[in-house]
């Protein structure tokens, strides 16, 4: 590729990230207004991220309006699993697309009842890379990885925990079956975002899910 060819697809990505903040912001404002509090879950696949999101609304669905939106290449299996816990779910299939985007955030901003919603909760496309380059205009991020993942996960995934607020450590019911130092992962999270709150969960058994509710809406 010539050096003309490559200075335009910098040009082009840097574009694209560029328009993607700005419609960001515009979202963080929309969702001020309405009062909304917003919350971006990323991680792998089989992090967990669904399992706790339901954990999550079982504990406080009595007590907020709750839209969750769910990214995903293809099917709406995790939205399926998340409205049987009695919220609202809204599915955005992807395609080829490794994540989401401020604008699909906005589209369902410009065109959702928002006066319905008192929280909305945004599992991102399970991806440990890609949404690293789009944030969308939530309150907070959280990060979600799980101790089945290998203790390098979050060394080998530095950018995604330097943009998140939050970082959750699940499946700790493993631990004696699996060979894991759990707290190099701690401290790895640790140096690459000093600010970060860690919390090891167990979506299974439960085991730290109302810490992380604390957390989360604090």
């Amino acid at each position: 590729m010539s050096d003309k060819k490559i200075s335009r697809v910098i040009e082009l990505n840097e574009d694209l990230i560029g328009n993607n903040d700005k419609l960001a912001e515009q979202n963080d404002q929309i969702l001020k207004q309405k009062k909304i509090r917003a919350f971006d879950f990323v991680g792998a696949i089989g992090a967990g991220k669904t399992a706790i999101i339901e954990k999550i609304v079982e504990r406080i669905t009595k007590d907020y309006r709750i839209l969750v939106i769910n990214g995903d290449v293809a099917t709406r299996i995790d939205a399926d699993r998340i409205e049987q816990h009695g919220v609202k779910t809204i599915q955005i299939n992807t395609g080829r697309e490794c994540a989401l985007n401020s604008y699909h955030i906005s589209q369902v901003l410009k065109n959702y009842v928002l006066d319905e919603v008192d929280i909305l909760f945004i599992e991102n496309v399970g991806n440990m890379i890609c949404p690293s380059d789009f944030i969308l205009g939530t309150e907070k991020r959280i990060v979600i990885v799980s101790i089945t993942e290998g203790e390098w996960v979050i060394e080998k995934h530095p950018m995604l925990f330097k943009m998140s607020d939050i970082a959750v450590i699940n499946k700790i019911d493993l631990m004696d079956v699996m060979d894991i130092n759990l707290e190099k992962m701690v401290n790895d999270a640790k140096r690459i975002n000093p600010n970060l709150k860690i919390i090891k969960t167990s979506a299974t058994s439960g085991e730290n899910i109302s810490k992380l509710i604390y957390c989360i809406l604090d």
